[in-house]
């Protein structure tokens, strides 16, 4: 089977390790997340990852916790950093070859992230988690994962999570929300639909790089993505 893209960018959400628990880690969802990476892998298929950490933190109301935003934001870096590790040990563990990468320097734990050297680890087949967000506050996760796409050239972000594509409207408000299959840029602005945070958005779009949403926890679904089936909204 030839995959259809060669190099992609996988976002998931940090709430998504949770599973069916309430906080932190379920090991079942990495498990399971580790064996729908390696089945791309197996294909060739060039793969980098960047994970939320809303499952362990996430930045709350200054006024409630009397912490400031930046400060709240670079704990939420560290968070996606645990989340990494995590994801890392559980693709190591079935004999798949990875990098951590975070754009806060810890030596012992990361490598620094430099562009070249996470292309390099990807065109060696290594797969390549990159942690800490951007490395700045105020910034979102999905925009740290539109940049780097962006920036390894990526051919798509698919971005994972516990829906199975773009609706009219939220499908667990209204029942007669309906699924693209296909949607436009300019459609989405129009119709403001929730796809990334605007930052991230509008970097894919300025930079022609497409977006397929799917639900990542229905196992073998990003084989299918990958290998140019219908699952999902792409955003084009």
């Amino acid at each position: 089977m030839l995959p259809k893209y060669k190099r992609i960018l996988l976002k998931l959400s940090g709430e998504s390790l949770m599973g069916e628990k309430s906080y932190g880690i379920d090991a079942r969802i990495i498990a399971q997340y580790a064996k729908d990476i390696s089945q791309i892998a197996d294909l060739g298929v060039q793969v980098a990852i960047v994970i939320g950490g809303g499952n362990i933190y996430r930045g709350m109301d200054e006024k409630e916790t009397g912490i400031e935003r930046a400060t709240g934001d670079y704990m939420g870096m560290l968070a996606t950093v645990i989340n990494g590790m995590a994801l890392q040990s559980g693709l190591e563990k079935i004999g798949l070859f990875t990098r951590l990468q975070s754009a806060i320097k810890m030596e012992q734990i990361a490598e620094p992230y430099i562009r070249r050297r996470a292309i390099r680890h990807l065109e060696k087949g290594r797969i390549v988690i990159f942690g800490a967000g951007t490395g700045n506050p105020y910034f979102t996760t999905d925009t740290a994962a539109s940049l780097r796409a962006i920036e390894i050239e990526a051919d798509v972000i698919l971005k994972g999570t516990r829906v199975d594509g773009i609706y009219t409207a939220d499908p667990e408000k209204d029942k007669t929300a309906r699924r693209y299959n296909v949607i436009s840029f300019d459609e989405v602005y129009r119709n403001n639909l929730n796809v990334m945070d605007m930052t991230a958005f509008t970097l894919c779009h300025e930079n022609k790089l497409p977006i397929i949403v799917f639900d990542m926890n229905q196992p073998g679904n990003l084989l299918k993505v990958v290998s140019g089936e219908e699952v999902g909204t792409l955003v084009k």
